[in-house]
């Protein structure tokens, strides 16, 4: 690639929360029977480095499952329970009166049982197939400490981990069997005090419920759409800039929040403010402690950096061999997508002189998030090739 986004904040999440919605419904009838993880070092140890793959901020763990071939596995804290992927356990021929076993490299965890659950969004909108997640049961066996700056992920085990980084221990509590701190999100110069699920697999900085915001009194002064579709149910996002976010004693200015009219789908408590998404962990090492009840949160050389919003105003979905093709599923008005003259529908063969084949979803929504010289854009529409100039500016 030519051009290299920093940050990206691919805000997504409408359609991944229809996934989520789904998967909670179904968990809830198999999480009752679904009993706690065991975790088991190799070699008698008590540490592991995972090599983790880091996709918009969301952490990926290969996971073989009973010695079967790598799948990648998504750490989900908003997950209550662990899960697999339907076609992904027959690819596996999972099943039987074998308990699942998932080997993570250098660190086995047990199962009595592994739910099946789909998400079938997730490709389209990742652009990677969906094939499992790491829930809090798993996170329950283990301490995980993850290196967002370096994108590394260590599990300890909890019966000897002591913290030694500088950073600050902040108690945690359990809502539904999701992790949940305290902290202030300021917007429009109203601040409000809360409580917060911490979720990994939220790609958005910071999620605030609107009808917390509209009890306290407080309003997004200028947004735009967090995405063209809406959310299960049919509610609507709206993204804005908070004035700043703090956890702890660490205040994080000028971010991006989502102001979602729907309620976590992770958990039903009415007095959750919203969620702390992996756009805002990224600006951390983040230690997940649940034996001890805390999360380490330390800032990284990210933490002063700046969030830029998509400012494309297009929504693209992969599909086809490889998940390669991508189409522009909408373009909203008043959006450099829009000025470009691309509609619904267009195909984008290549951005930059790179043929579509050799970029990735999250490559292309990287490009989203930078301003600079116009990209590109080779598009097809109705069977005809044609250029496309795409330049970027600030919506927010």
């Amino acid at each position: 690639m030519k051009r290299i986004a920093i940050i990206a904040l691919p805000l997504i999440l409408c359609l991944c929360w229809a996934d989520r919605n789904s998967a909670n419904a179904q968990t809830a009838s198999t999480a009752a029977q679904q009993s706690a993880a065991t975790a088991r070092f190799e070699n008698g140890g008590n540490a592991a480095e995972i090599p983790a793959d880091f996709i918009d901020h969301l952490v990926f763990m290969p996971v073989r499952v009973n010695q079967g071939e790598p799948s990648l596995f998504e750490l989900d804290t908003g997950a209550s329970h662990s899960s697999i992927a339907p076609e992904r356990a027959t690819e596996l021929a999972l099943g039987g009166s074998n308990a699942p076993v998932l080997d993570l490299s250098g660190l086995d965890v047990s199962f009595s049982e592994l739910a099946q659950i789909p998400k079938p969004q997730f490709a389209t909108r990742f652009g990677r197939p969906y094939q499992g997640t790491l829930g809090n049961d798993f996170l329950m066996t283990v301490v995980a400490d993850i290196d967002y700056a370096r994108q590394t992920m260590q599990i300890y085990d909890p019966n000897v981990y002591k913290y030694k980084g500088h950073g600050k221990g902040i108690r945690l509590t359990f809502v539904d069997g999701i992790p949940v701190i305290k902290a202030k999100a300021v917007v429009d110069g109203h601040g409000v005090d809360g409580d917060f699920v911490v979720n990994t697999a939220l790609d958005a900085p910071v999620l605030i419920f609107q009808r917390y915001a509209d009890a306290h009194r407080i309003s997004l002064h200028k947004s735009i759409p967090a995405a063209s579709m809406p959310i299960a149910g049919g509610a609507e996002s709206a993204l804005g800039r908070l004035d700043r976010f703090q956890i702890g004693p660490y205040v994080a200015e000028a971010g991006l929040v989502v102001f979602s009219r729907q309620d976590s789908p992770a958990t039903h408590d009415s007095r959750l403010a919203g969620e702390i998404g992996a756009a805002m962990l990224r600006r951390f090492g983040v230690v997940f402690d649940y034996s001890h009840q805390e999360i380490f949160f330390a800032p990284n050389g990210e933490f002063n950096s700046e969030d830029f919003e998509d400012m494309s105003g297009l929504t693209i979905t992969a599909s086809g061999p490889n998940l390669r093709t991508f189409e522009i599923t909408d373009v909203r008005s008043n959006t450099p997508g829009a000025d470009a003259g691309l509609r619904k529908g267009d195909m984008i063969e290549g951005i930059d002189g790179d043929a579509a084949a050799d970029l990735s979803l999250s490559d292309i929504r990287g490009l989203f998030h930078l301003l600079g010289p116009p990209l590109e854009l080779l598009i097809t529409r109705n069977g005809k090739t044609s250029n496309k100039s795409l330049q970027m500016h600030r919506l927010l």
